[in-house]
């Protein structure tokens, strides 16, 4: 299994996100860097993952979105490569249009950074079918610009069509639903605000998100 972590000025979760994809996935894993125009070939996984690219000037993630490296992310999430966006991640792949909808100021205006309980509410994705849909899971937090909205037809589509992979029983930052993380429609990419990453280990204080990645390893094997 090979993956690649994109890495954005101001990302600084990449490390974070490489040891997760490097040991709970057991991926052959490098860096990519914002200002490549290609990807390595022979990718099984991209990563992008949390932090403040571009100091999330103009709005989280829409300056990344249009570095050089999102076009063959774009390219390749169309040939069914996975890609897994998590926070800022989420915020650059919903201003690619790779998912729909955006990220806005947390309803409480406040940064949070806690443990969120969610929901599994797909488990029949590349991503999540380490957990049952229904499984409540301990991941935690860190944002500012968190709180998920849709209009309403594109909400009910995602309901109807299953692409609601968590949702938040506690609805830390007000997104619309409770939504924390959706899928495209093809299922290759995830989106998510909570950090899966930083619970795959004991002294993370939770283990609840190595699933996700170790679900990755055997479905890409």
């Amino acid at each position: 299994m090979k993956a690649a972590v994109v890495q954005f000025p101001g990302s600084n979760c990449d490390r974070d996100m490489f040891v997760a994809v490097r040991d709970a996935c057991g991926a052959d894993t490098q860096f990519v860097w914002h200002g490549d125009t290609d990807l390595p070939g022979g990718l099984d996984l991209i990563a992008i993952p949390g932090g403040f690219s571009y100091g999330d000037y103009l709005r989280s993630g829409a300056m990344a979105a249009r570095s050089p490296v999102m076009q063959a992310v774009v390219k390749a999430a169309a040939r069914g490569v996975p890609v897994l966006g998590v926070c800022n991640g989420f915020q650059i792949l919903t201003e690619a249009g790779l998912l729909p909808g955006a990220l806005m100021r947390n309803s409480g205006i406040d940064f949070i950074c806690r443990d969120a309980l969610l929901t599994v509410e797909n488990a029949d994705t590349p991503f999540t079918r380490g957990y049952a849909a229904g499984d409540r899971i301990t991941i935690p937090v860190a944002h500012h610009d968190g709180n998920y909205f849709a209009d309403d037809d594109t909400l009910d589509r995602l309901e109807g069509e299953g692409r609601v992979a968590f949702r938040y029983t506690d609805n830390v930052n007000g997104s619309v639903r409770g939504i924390a993380g959706i899928v495209n429609e093809g299922g290759n990419v995830l989106g998510m605000m909570p950090h899966p990453e930083r619970a795959i280990v004991p002294l993370h204080g939770g283990t609840d998100g190595r699933a996700l990645f170790a679900c990755l390893a055997r479905t890409l094997a």
